[in-house]
């Protein structure tokens, strides 16, 4: 994974953006305020009915915000619609593609309507790679291979902001790694991604940072590679009798993630002594560093948040 090229002025901005439905007296997002750079992938992660896609939709100008503003590449959404959009290269949550067309006929219409078309051999590498069936009619072809060429019209153009709304819906695992690769390499040109997701290991994998979304609202932003550093300070520290559930507790810094009759999973920060002060007047058994992966890391804080609220 690549570091933040540049930390200029953001591509993709929202300021306190807010949409609550009609009918509806709760918000479906709730003040979001993010920004993201070039050459950085952003994963917006959360379950489903989140305000994922609401943040989306809003980005793209599919729906208007009932509060608050956002700006692509430093325009203002609802102002300059048409200009953001050619420079966007966008993937819905919800894809719907011509069904009596093949992929090549609908790809090829897509093409069509770029201001500056590209060569059919980046659209015949892409399907290639993504191992796509251009030939078939889209309404004959699995939910899997209708989200390639979703994909393939997303990266096609090389644009220099790709919006993605859970990009990998129905793909194998070998294609997913080939679209991961696809985002490294738009990193790579410097373009910025921002992509929703509930499949939090290819967010691990590709992204920069991360921001987490609960009931419309971020509870969350964090850096990948210091949640790298987080998972390195990560035990599962197995006991021949019962875990010391409260001394463990009164250990400074120290947070009980799991525990069963004799093992408990115990994240860490700082200094290590006062574990092992504690540690030494049980009979330990066992002591393992678990690699802590973002999954855990954002159920652990779901249940956090949900406890305290």
């Amino acid at each position: 994974m690549t570091r933040i090229k540049s930390l200029g002025e953001p591509v993709i901005a929202t300021y306190s953006l807010t949409k609550i439905y009609p009918g509806s007296s709760i918000p479906a997002l709730d003040k979001l305020s993010i920004k993201v750079h070039a050459g950085e992938a952003y994963g917006f992660i959360g379950p489903n009915g989140a305000g994922k896609s609401t943040a989306i939709r809003m980005l793209m100008d599919f729906i208007v915000p009932s509060s608050g503003y956002a700006t692509v590449r430093g325009r203002e959404i609802g102002k300059d619609s048409l200009k953001i959009r050619s420079s966007i290269g966008y993937l819905s949550g919800d894809l719907a593609l011509y069904p009596k067309m093949n992929g090549l006929q609908f790809l090829s219409y897509m093409n069509s309507l770029l201001s500056i078309p590209v060569s059919q051999k980046i659209i015949d590498n892409l399907a290639v790679r993504l191992r796509a069936n251009l030939s078939k009619p889209i309404d004959e072809l699995s939910r899997g291979n209708r989200q390639k060429i979703g994909i393939i019209q997303a990266f096609m153009h090389d644009p220099n902001v790709l919006i993605l709304d859970e990009p990998t819906s129905g793909l194998d695992p070998l294609v997913q790694d080939t679209f991961l690769e696809l985002v490294e390499e738009a990193k790579q040109r410097n373009a910025c991604v921002f992509m929703s997701s509930h499949v939090l290991s290819e967010v691990q994998k590709v992204c920069d940072r991360v921001g987490i979304i609960k009931d419309g609202k971020l509870i969350s932003e964090s850096i990948i590679s210091e949640l790298a550093v987080e998972a390195s300070q990560t035990m599962e520290i197995v006991f021949a009798k019962k875990v010391p559930v409260m001394a463990l507790r009164k250990v400074p810094g120290i947070t009980i993630q799991s525990y069963t009759t004799d093992t408990a999973v115990i994240h860490t920060k700082g200094n290590l002594s006062p574990l092992f002060s504690v540690l030494a007047r049980y009979n330990v058994s066992k002591i393992n560093a678990r690699t802590l992966d973002l999954e855990e890391s954002f159920l652990h804080f779901y249940q956090n948040e949900e406890t305290s609220s």
